[in-house]
């Protein structure tokens, strides 16, 4: 009887998962337009390029303490700004050198974008994300609750959070008429599924 409940949790689970991740991503890229554009972490790839100058064109590492380097510019700091901002921060060092800078960057690849999901779900761990996901799909990433989960006091820990953690209860996240219940995760956060 356990083994049939299990099978049932994990199927709905996935179920939800799916559903979630399939109509998530206009919620998504919805949020995405108020919230501004991404904001660069630290194991961020750049490609950093300045038109017509091999010299100034490379791929750079944003380091665990958030600082890039870039010939001409130095040391200054990535993490937390979006490439608009460091755009116009390097071409107003660069400019010293090189008046009126094509400057571009690119990201090429996100690394910096994770969540920890821990506790009772069948394969906790760290996940990496390319893209905005909710509580709920994350959920579904880490293969679901596992029958012994309490699915109304599970909790989501994130750096700065005035309160201690914000609570999820599952089963409402479930309901189609509670989506707003499903929250939207940011980089870093930790779900603990009691």
């Amino acid at each position: 009887m356990k083994v049939n409940a299990l099978k049932k949790s994990i199927c709905t689970a996935l179920t939800i998962g799916l559903l979630w991740a399939t109509t998530g991503y206009a919620l998504a890229d919805e949020t995405n337009a108020a919230m501004g554009d991404y904001q660069i972490g630290p194991g961020d790839v750049l490609e950093v390029s300045v038109w017509k100058n091999a010299d100034l064109t490379k791929m750079v590492i944003v380091l665990p303490d958030g600082k890039i380097s870039f010939p001409l510019v130095g040391r200054l700091d990535a993490a937390g700004k979006t490439v608009d901002q460091l755009s116009d921060e390097m071409r107003k060092r660069l400019n010293r050198y090189v008046p009126d800078a094509d400057l571009s960057i690119i990201v090429a690849q996100v690394n910096s974008l994770m969540v920890y999901v821990i506790g009772r779900v069948n394969n906790p761990g760290r996940f990496v994300l390319n893209t905005n996901i909710t509580v709920m799909q994350a959920l579904a990433m880490a293969g679901g609750l596992n029958a012994f989960a309490k699915r109304g006091s599970i909790k989501i820990f994130r750096e700065g959070q005035s309160g201690n953690y914000l609570p999820f209860d599952y089963d409402e996240a479930a309901k189609a008429s509670n989506p707003v219940q499903d929250i939207r995760l940011l980089r870093g956060d930790v779900i603990v599924v009691p």
